[in-house]
């Protein structure tokens, strides 16, 4: 699995401002897509597959991780 972050073209998501604290991603073979702290890039990087990617990007969508109320 490393070999296939060695090469990864990570970026950022166009909204993330000039904020040094974000989350890059990177699409990687097999249509799986790679997420990292941007703070610590030699790091832990998560991998999803494409149908994990994109149920989670439903869910954002959907409003399901809106934290309300919350100080």
């Amino acid at each position: 699995m490393n070999d296939d972050l060695d090469g990864a073209r990570w970026f950022k998501s166009s909204r993330s401002g000039g904020s040094k604290e974000c989350v890059e991603a990177a699409f990687l073979a097999g249509g799986r897509i790679g997420v990292r702290d941007s703070k610590d890039p030699g790091g832990a990087a998560h991998v999803f597959t494409a149908g994990q990617w994109d149920a989670f990007i439903g869910a954002v969508a959907a409003g399901r991780f809106d934290i309300h109320g919350c100080s």
